[in-house]
């Protein structure tokens, strides 16, 4: 079985709102907790778990962490399905992207946690080198793609997923020894400060930049924001590493 991202944990401030926001603005599921713990996802797929930690700091942008979970949908449809929500309901979106290989929503939550709502185009498209894909940043055209959708927004459909997880490092040189290494990634694609990894032919499960992170040390574990990555991978399961700035990777 290829490794995968199963879910994300996050530790927030505020558990009701983030709740809520998850479920109204993203479309997730309830999926139980309580008064300490929210699950959310689609279908009966948990893709994320807020913990509450009130007295937590705000989370600061500039440390190591997280730049954003990217929640991946089935299809063009369901992106903008979402797109529409967005639009109708007030959402207010940071970015959109073609990057080749995707079409990609950008927005942040309440606590500052950057989000991603993308679709892939079918691997067959994508431009490969080897290893290597190539992948870029170009304008997203909003109107085309509200165009395809051709229902109202219920919600994230079964079959969505977190596709990627990227994450705020403080160097690229010793992130790539542990996603490369202790991950066992494949480094696929590289930018100016940023450096993407996939498994098994994927344009990227895990990414790290330093556009606002360069030389950031050990993360605050006092803080808001990144709990752990939970990883798919029953060859490792029960097993927890962390990179070198404390992010945790747990595999199930």
């Amino acid at each position: 079985m290829t490794p995968a991202i199963d879910h994300v944990v996050l530790t927030v401030r505020d558990l009701p709102g983030m709740t809520a926001f998850y479920r109204d603005a993203i479309g997730l599921s309830p999926l139980g907790g309580d008064n300490g713990s929210a699950r959310l996802g689609a279908g009966n797929r948990t893709l994320l778990e807020l913990r509450a930690e009130p007295a937590a700091r705000p989370r600061d942008p500039r440390q190591a962490g997280l730049f954003h979970t990217a929640f991946l949908l089935p299809d063009r449809a369901a992106l903008a399905r979402w797109l529409r929500h967005a639009a109708d309901s007030g959402v207010r979106l940071t970015g959109a992207s073609d990057h080749g290989v995707s079409e990609a929503l950008y927005l942040d939550d309440p606590e500052g946690n950057g989000i991603e709502i993308y679709r892939d185009r079918p691997p067959s498209d994508w431009t490969r080198d080897g290893s290597r894909i190539l992948m870029f940043t170009r304008r997203l055209d909003l109107d085309d793609l509200l165009s395809a959708a051709d229902v109202p927004w219920t919600g994230a459909p079964e079959g969505s997923s977190i596709g990627h997880v990227h994450l705020q490092v403080g160097d690229l040189d010793r992130a790539h020894d542990f996603l490369a290494g202790d991950l066992a990634l494949t480094r696929t694609f590289d930018g100016q400060g940023g450096a993407w990894y996939g498994w098994n032919g994927y344009h990227h499960h895990l990414a790290g930049n330093v556009w606002n992170s360069r030389g950031a040390g050990p993360r605050d574990a006092g803080m808001a924001g990144l709990a752990e990555v939970v990883i798919a991978d029953p060859r490792r399961a029960g097993q927890a590493i962390g990179d070198p700035w404390g992010t945790r990777f747990r595999f199930v």
